[in-house]
């Protein structure tokens, strides 16, 4: 039976209203009788949460409030995927002039002679086959482009449903904490939210810890907005940027926040990806968290933040915009020789028919005219290079697809060609270089340094006591170590590793955490300050075990950090001074060795605040009054007593330094950026081989390298970074904004005349910066927060560096995809134009006719592009330098491959058509009449040996580099081979059984021979053309080496803001409609990949 609850959806709705002011907030709270009224309306427990047995109560909290799923929107169907692929110019055009030429082929001058052979045949009975055949194949055309586009929105709308189910976040049913999928979340569910999580539905504050969120995506307000009792409200799709806390779900789906906007908008894919966009452009680091100080916000210049926004766009669609540039161009060619064409063959009739005395002004000129028409519009149909847009959208999607495999979930599109020109990776070293699972092997405790861990008994119960206090309560209570039911295999480390780590020193000691955990739960914490980069400590206040009215407060962090604000040590059962002197020496003998030998240190300490009348110990201080949270550093942190210091193993993952290798091998420069101890950094940088022992390469601390970089006014200056970047492989104990700053200023280098392509790792909050300025920001799927991903161009799943490496192979093999598609179109392109334009000039009549054009051109289209943007990237794609931005689209190569099988061909192509009918024993087909519709061997032999000779150049195709190996991988991809095996086979059908429909006449077996021959041939002549040394030919036949200004090509990568193109362009529209319509359909996944959920609570 349904329940009923007694508040509805609508009042939650009118609560969670973004606009109310801290004092309406309460008032609207006061109603329902603040939190606990809430609760006891929605029948939930803080405590215990939802009762995941009673289904009865779950079914109706969705009846009455609904799921947390917006709906997304309906996919296009497949017939107005049809009508959208038929809304291009010269398709209209071909459409219209077949169906006049349809009209016109059932008139004719009866006074006309039929053909001898064709005696039989009445001309009106045959020349309608031509019209209709060319409909059918626009119609195949069309079918094909829908079919593409459908199956491919069809494949990642399945993408974009397994991403929404692997969103997962911490909520609280029948008492214990569950990772449950964000779309299952009820109205009434108790969850928990923490630093760097995106919140996923509307909600209040039960309990909080410092807890800072940013409601920009909402207000438009960059200031942190502080959480608690007084501002309990939570909306969704704002960020956690300090704290934690836990929140009561009171609004999902539709009826939140976000659900709301976006049906104001119309809830389109479209609309909230130009949101996305607007938000990942905004290179703010926030007030007051991380790298900031507290009042303090750090803003990019309005201007110099515009321009380097669209100049970071420009960067991104490089590759693209190229391809547009070289597509109108040979699109204006085309349209030229298109022209020509038909004006050589109207004047040819007219000289002909005026020389014979015929009159031109008659109802039968009509037919030649449009035969004519039909003729140079195919021209220009397979001169204007529309398989390009889809070749890349094959090769993308293909490649992103692929990448998921190799654990790189790619959120933008740019962000696969970009990658493959990367000169630079910044990464962090925690995970992405070590496995990121800690064990704690040394340590200083009771004033010993122990290299191996000591035995129980070495160490005295007090401190064993303050050991599992300091570290089981000061930590994540996520943060668990799982005893494996395997006997060899070792404990699960689940949550922050490093407390992981710190966990098992002290189970070592003989400790308990759990059992800590379970005599101070959570909710009895005075006040806790969470890590961040800032601080690089965590803090916990808990009410003092034997003092009435006193406060304990655990401290542990970076060492360095947390040693330096100790007074005292825990020594014995007692608690001595520790001075400067006792740090310099523990510094020097404790930590720099544990760092050199690559072990990350901790230090834990902790200060007791007790009454006046309880003072009795020299480390107490005295609590007057409330203590003021705010004053962290002046009062909290400072005075500690330190109770031991562990050195903490990650070690370096067994396939780093081979990937780090081959980046080197791929002229790839790869810095280490992270927050650990300099001597902890370079001691993992010399094993992972990011640095040899006789480099003379810089290891910089983040205070040495903002020292070297400012000037005497304490402004960062290109010419200062300058002269540091370039030999900077290590920077240690650095910030957010340290990592922000050496990425915009390698990226605004000019030392580097083709400009640096940085690719930068990242996983915290304030990474975002650095993430969104460089050109491929990589996000940790595992450790990173949510904050992060938002702002990352591809997720690492795995958080591997070897994944990066595998996502420049990608890059690359995308670039050369595409290069292999264009070597192949292009030879195509040249054979068929010409040889269209010359057959009109010299025998007035192309030896192509149009529909055998149209199916040439669904070679090169569909077939072609299929084949090549598939093939799989191989190790030797690591073994040459980056491109670089000015590497042109089309090289010396690449130019003498197209022009030299096109002269292979198009002398093939002439040979039989003059010296045809004498070297193979057959009629001559050359037409003696413009009306004249008859299928001949003549005609039939040159379609045939045109479509073998570029078959098989497509296997020539394959390589762009000059190999001679052309088959080199070719059982590798079973897409292109398969596809070759059918089109050969169609092609056979075609020239045997095609007839009137395809204008073939059926050939012998001697004539199927030569046509392989030729085709075969042109395998032999590419071993030829191979031989020409390349550098003997002139650099001018280089192509697409310049940047093109971006802005006049920005359709290409769907962007809706400059999305017409100028006029002269309109005859290749056709392909950008395309391109247009398959990127928004790959966009269709990425909507809620930076809603990823953290898998670290």
């Amino acid at each position: 039976m349904e329940r009923k609850y007694p508040i509805t959806t609508k009042e939650l709705t009118d609560l969670m209203q973004v606009q109310l002011k801290p004092d309406e907030q309460q008032e609207y709270l006061n109603r329902h009788g603040h939190i606990e009224g809430l609760c006891k309306k929605l029948q939930v427990d803080t405590q215990t949460g939802l009762d995941v047995n009673d289904k009865s109560d779950l079914e109706a909290r969705v009846a009455q409030f609904g799921r947390n799923e917006i709906p997304p929107k309906p996919p296009k169907s497949f017939f107005y995927l049809m009508w959208e692929a038929l809304q291009d110019t010269t398709l209209i055009i071909l459409i219209i002039s077949a169906g006049i030429s349809l009209v016109l082929s059932f008139y004719h001058d009866s006074s006309q002679v039929p053909d001898e052979e064709f005696s039989q045949i009445k001309e009106p009975n045959v020349e309608w086959i031509e019209g209709a055949a060319i409909l059918i194949a626009v119609l195949v055309v069309v079918l094909v482009t829908s079919f593409n586009d459908w199956s491919k929105e069809r494949q990642f709308r399945g993408l974009q449903s397994k991403i929404d189910s692997d969103q997962k976040i911490s909520v609280l049913r029948n008492g214990q904490i569950d990772q449950l999928p964000v779309k299952d979340i009820l109205v009434g569910d108790i969850c928990q939210i923490f630093y760097g999580h995106l919140i996923p539905a509307d909600g209040l504050v039960i309990e909080s810890n410092d807890l800072k969120i940013d409601e920009s995506s909402l207000t438009g307000e960059t200031n942190l907005i502080k959480k608690g009792f007084e501002r309990p409200m939570l909306f969704s799709g704002t960020h956690v940027m300090e704290g934690s806390a836990k929140m009561l779900v009171t609004a999902v789906g539709i009826h939140s926040q976000t659900g709301i906007i976006m049906s104001l908008l119309g809830a389109t894919d479209h609309d909230e990806k130009k949101k996305e966009t607007t938000t990942k452009k905004d290179n703010k680091v926030y007030k007051g968290v991380g790298n900031t100080e507290e009042g303090e916000e750090i803003e990019l210049n309005k201007k110099e933040d515009e321009s380097e926004q669209k100049s970071k766009k420009k960067e991104q669609s490089v590759l693209q915009a190229k391809l547009t540039k070289l597509a109108i161009q040979i699109g204006y060619a085309g349209m030229t020789i298109a022209i020509c064409t038909v004006i050589v063959l109207i004047i040819r009739y007219c000289i002909k028919e005026y020389s014979q005395g015929h009159e031109l002004l008659t109802t039968n000129i009509f037919t030649p005219l449009i035969k004519f028409l039909i003729t140079g519009i195919t021209v220009l149909v397979v001169a204007v290079p529309e398989g390009l847009p889809l070749a890349v959208t094959i090769s993308l999607a293909y490649a992103v697809k692929k990448m998921m495999k190799d654990n790189n979930l790619v959120r933008h599109l740019d962000a696969c060609e970009t990658m493959g020109n990367a000169t630079a990776i910044c990464s962090d070293k925690t995970g992405t270089l070590t496995t990121n699972r800690m064990t704690c092997v040394q340590c200083y405790i009771n004033g010993k340094f122990y290299e191996v861990l000591p035995k129980i008994d070495e160490v005295p119960m007090p401190i064993r006591k303050m050991v599992d206090a300091g570290i089981s309560i000061n930590s994540n209570y996520a943060s668990k170590i799982e005893k494996s039911d395997k006997p060899n295999q070792l404990p699960t480390q689940l949550g922050n590793k490093t407390e992981c780590g710190l966990l098992g020193f002290v189970e070592n000691l003989g400790g308990n955490y759990a059992l800590t955990r379970e005599s101070h739960p959570t909710n009895t914490f005075v006040h806790v300050y969470t890590f961040n980069s800032s601080r690089k400590s965590m803090s916990t206040c808990i009410r003092h075990p034997t003092i009435p009215g006193g406060l304990r407060l655990f401290t542990k962090g970076a060492s360095e950090m947390v040693l330096n604000k100790c007074k005292y040590i825990m020594v014995g059962d007692s608690v001595r001074e520790f001075t400067q002197a006792d740090y310099n020496d523990v510094n020097k003998n404790v930590i720099e060795p544990m760092a050199c030998e690559g072990l990350r240190t901790i230090c834990v300490a902790y200060k007791d605040f007790v009454p006046a009348e309880y003072k009795k110990n020299k480390n107490e201080q005295v609590l007057n009054g409330e203590l003021n949270w705010d004053e962290e550093e002046a009062t909290l942190n400072n005075g500690l007593t330190c109770i031991c210091i562990c050195g903490i193993q990650d070690p370096v993952r067994p396939e780093v330094p081979e990937a780090i290798r081959k980046c080197k091998s791929a002229g790839i420069v790869v810095r280490m950026v992270t927050g650990d101890n300099v001597n902890t950094a370079r001691s993992i940088a010399r094993a992972c081989g990011i640095i040899g022992a006789n480099d003379d390469f810089l290891v910089l601390e983040g205070k040495e390298f903002n020292e070297r970089i400012k000037d005497e006014n304490g402004e960062i200056t290109q010419e200062r970074v300058d002269q540091i970047w370039p030999k900077l492989r290590v920077l240690a104990r650095s910030s957010p904004q340290d990592k922000y700053v050496l990425v915009k200023n390698i990226i605004s280098s000019k030392l580097n005349p083709n400009r640096e392509v940085v690719a930068v790792t990242g996983d915290g909050t304030n990474d975002g910066p650095a993430l969104k300025k460089a050109d491929v920001g990589f996000a940790m799927g595992i450790q990173g927060t949510d904050v992060a991903k938002e702002a990352s161009d591809i997720i690492l799943t795995d958080d591997n560096f070897n994944s990066i490496v595998k996502a420049v192979m990608w890059g690359r093999n995308v670039y050369d995809s595409i290069a292999k598609f264009l070597q192949f179109q292009l030879t195509v392109n040249v054979v068929a134009v010409i040889c269209a334009f010359f057959g009109a000039c010299i025998v007035g009549e192309s030896p192509l006719r149009a529909v055998q054009m149209l199916w040439v051109n669904l070679i090169m289209d569909t077939l072609a592009s299929l084949a090549l943007a598939t093939e799989p990237p191989t190790e030797d794609l690591l073994q040459r330098k980056p491109y670089g931005r000015t590497k042109a689209l089309i090289s010396r190569t690449m130019m003498k491959n197209i022009i030299g099988h096109a002269i292979y061909q198009l002398i093939v192509i002439f040979v039989i058509l003059f010296l045809g009918p004498q070297l193979f024993d057959m009629d001559d087909g050359i037409p003696k009449d413009a009306t004249q519709f008859k299928p001949t061997q003549h005609f039939t032999m040159i379609f045939n040996s045109f479509v073998l000779m570029t078959l098989f150049n497509e296997i020539n195709s394959r390589k762009i580099h000059g190999e001679r190996n052309i088959f080199k991988g070719f059982f590798s991809n079973p897409i292109f081979y398969g596809i070759w095996i059918v089109t050969l086979c169609l092609q056979f059908v075609i020239v045997h059984f095609g007839s009137y429909a395809f204008a073939c006449h059926w050939l012998t077996l001697e004539q199927w021979a030569w046509c392989l021959l030729f085709g075969i041939g042109t395998l032999l002549w590419g071993q030829i053309v191979t031989t020409i040394p390349t550098h003997c030919l002139p650099k001018k036949l280089e192509v697409g080496n310049e940047v093109p200004n971006l802005a006049d090509y920005s359709a290409i990568d769907g962007s809706q803001e400059n999305s017409e193109l100028r006029k002269g362009q309109v005859l290749w529209l056709r392909g950008i409609a395309r391109l247009q319509t398959q990127v928004q359909v790959v966009k269709t996944f990425q909507e809620h990949v930076s809603k990823s959920p953290s898998q670290q609570w």
